[in-house]
């Protein structure tokens, strides 16, 4: 059975009297409007959903509900794993902080034209799948970081996995660009995403 991801964009804007930020949360955009897929290493590696044995720490697991929810995602709220991360956070996180050992999954990597450098596209394959692609038999203790194998266009790579490479570009791109540009305009911790599992 899998497993989704709910929740919101939350944000303050405008100024309390003493001329700090407003104290009051307010629901930007419903997540569902962004992002509509299962990333699990994304789920992982920032909130702690699925994070298999040796992946990385996640930034924010288990938090819960905020304690200045707004009242509507307060409402809307029904799972488990509940908890958030401000955009101050995502913006300071170590994106290229790697997992100690190698990916179970293979990275594809794509280049334009041969010359070209290779551009990280997604992780693939399950890592014993190697064997099946490239005809050479897995070493015993399993395929060591580093292993690559090419064919024209496409190089998979065995090897760590990095934050950023957790959090796909194509699917959460969105979601980090409307958090971005409302960072920009209200500042970097008055804007929030809280999400919770089913």
């Amino acid at each position: 059975m899998g497993t989704d991801i709910y929740g919101f964009i939350e944000c303050r804007h405008g100024y309390s009297a003493d001329g700090g930020p407003a104290p009051f949360w307010q629901p930007a955009i419903e997540l569902d409007h962004l992002y509509d897929a299962r990333d699990y290493a994304t789920f992982g590696s920032l909130f702690g959903v699925r994070n298999p044995q040796g992946a990385l720490e996640p930034l924010a697991a288990g938090r819960g509900l905020p304690g200045d929810v707004s009242e509507a995602v307060a409402r809307a709220h029904l799972g488990h794993s509940t908890t958030w991360i401000s955009w101050a956070e995502l913006a300071e996180a170590d994106w290229d902080e790697a997992t100690p050992g190698p990916d179970t999954y293979l990275h594809r990597y794509r280049r334009r034209s041969p010359g070209d450098a290779w551009v990280f596209e997604e992780r693939a394959f399950p890592v014993d799948r190697l064997a099946e692609f490239s005809g050479l038999t897995p070493p015993r203790e399993g395929w060591p970081s580093g292993t690559e194998w090419q064919d024209g266009d496409v190089l998979l790579r065995v090897e760590p996995l990095t934050r950023r490479q957790t959090v796909h570009t194509a699917t959460w791109s969105p979601v980090l660009t409307v958090m971005r540009i409302l960072a920009e305009r209200h500042g970097a911790a008055s804007v929030r995403l809280v999400v919770w599992f089913d």
